[in-house]
C-alpha cells in the first residue's frame, strides 16, 4: 500500500495538527493521507471525506492505545465503516439530486499524476464508474484493487467472511473493468490533448474544436440545481462543440485535479467551473463540467491560496 498517496494539496485537516503529543494523535497524523483517499475513494466527495476523518479521529481518540496490535488496519476499518455509513446517506440523496451527479474535484499534487495507476483510481470517469457499485461492494473494490489490502484485513473493516470478500472482490472486479476505460492515458498525453481542446474553445477554433473531440462524446454538467447547468447528458461532437463555444470568453487555467490534468474556469477571480476529461484514442471522449458551487468552495479556497 501506498500512503503517498492522493492527499489534497492544502493538506488541510480538521483533525489534529499537533504531531507527537500523545501516540495517539502521532498515529492518526501519519496515516492521515491514506485515510482521507480510502474515504475520498468510496463517497466521491471531498468534504464528506474529511467529516469521515474527523468521525475516525474521534473514535480512534478514545481507544486503548495498548490494544491495538496493528494501527493502520485498525484505523482503516474505523474509516471503512463510517464511510459505508455515511455512503448509504448519499446514495438516498443523490437519488434527489437535480442533474447529473459529479464527483468532488480534487486539486492533486503533480506527483500523483506520475502514478498512472493511482491517477486512474481517482480520476473522475473512474470514479464514476465506483458510483455503479453496491456501498459493500465499493469499499470492497477500493481497498483491495486500490490499497492492496489483503482478504482477512477487508472482512474485518465490512464485517463479512474472507471468503464473502473474495466473492465481492470478483464481481465487483469485473464490474469495474466491463465500464472502465481500457486505454491507459500518461500524464502528457492528457496534457496535450487538453492544450489543443483549450487553444480551440478560447480562438473559437470550431473545426480545431471538432478535432479534439470524439464524434460521440458525452458532455455531463453538474450545477446540483444551484447554478445553470443541463439536467441531461449532451451526446455527440456538434451539440457538445455548440455548448463549449460558449466559453470562449471565460478565464482558464490548467490545473492538476484527481490525478489528471484539466481546466479551472473563473470569472471574476472565483472558479465557477472544473473542467475535467477522459481521453481515448487520442481524444476526448467525456467531459465533465463540476458547476455545484458547494463542490467548488474547497478549490476555490486552494486556488486562491496559492495565488
Amino acid at each position: 500500500m501506498d500512503e503517498r498517496t492522493e492527499q489534497p494539496t492544502d493538506g488541510a485537516a480538521h483533525s489534529p495538527r499537533t504531531a507527537g503529543t500523545d501516540p495517539a494523535t502521532s498515529t492518526f497524523i501519519a496515516h492521515r493521507n491514506l485515510l482521507f483517499t480510502v474515504a475520498y475513494e468510496m463517497l466521491g466527495s471531498a468534504s464528506d471525506a474529511e467529516d469521515v476523518l474527523q468521525e475516525t479521529w474521534l473514535r480512534w481518540a478514545d481507544v486503548d492505545q495498548d490494544t491495538v496490535r496493528d494501527p493502520r488496519a485498525f484505523l482503516v476499518r474505523i474509516t471503512t465503516r463510517q464511510a459505508l455509513t455515511r455512503l448509504r446517506t448519499l446514495r438516498r440523496r443523490k437519488e434527489s439530486y437535480v442533474g447529473p451527479w459529479l464527483p468532488e474535484p480534487l486539486l492533486t499534487a503533480p506527483d500523483v499524476a506520475e502514478d498512472i495507476e493511482l491517477a486512474d483510481s481517482v480520476s473522475m470517469a473512474m470514479l464514476l464508474v465506483l458510483e455503479t457499485l453496491a456501498p459493500t461492494e465499493r469499499a470492497v473494490f477500493v481497498l483491495r484493487e486500490v490499497f492492496d489490502l489483503g482478504y482477512d484485513e477487508i472482512a474485518q473493516a465490512v464485517d463479512k467472511t474472507p471468503a464473502a470478500v473474495r466473492q465481492i472482490a470478483h464481481r465487483a472486479r469485473a464490474h469495474v473493468a466491463a465500464r472502465r476505460p481500457r486505454e491507459v492515458v500518461s500524464p502528457d498525453q492528457s496534457r496535450s490533448a487538453l492544450t489543443a481542446f483549450q487553444q480551440a474553445v478560447q480562438t473559437g477554433d470550431l473545426q480545431s474544436l471538432l478535432d479534439t473531440i470524439a464524434p460521440d462524446v458525452v458532455l455531463l454538467t453538474d450545477g446540483g440545481g444551484i447554478v445553470q447547468a443541463a439536467l441531461e447528458p449532451i451526446v455527440g461532437a456538434e451539440k457538445v462543440a455548440d455548448v463549449l463555444g460558449r466559453l470562449a470568453s471565460a478565464t482558464m487555467r490548467p490545473a492538476q485535479i484527481n490525478g489528471y490534468p484539466a481546466l479551472l474556469l473563473s470569472t471574476d477571480g472565483k472558479v465557477n467551473t472544473v473542467l475535467a476529461v477522459r481521453l481515448e484514442s487520442g481524444l476526448i471522449t467525456g467531459l465533465y463540467a463540476v458547476r455545484n458551487p458547494e463542490k467548488l468552495s474547497r478549490i476555490d479556497r486552494e486556488v486562491a491560496v496559492g495565488r
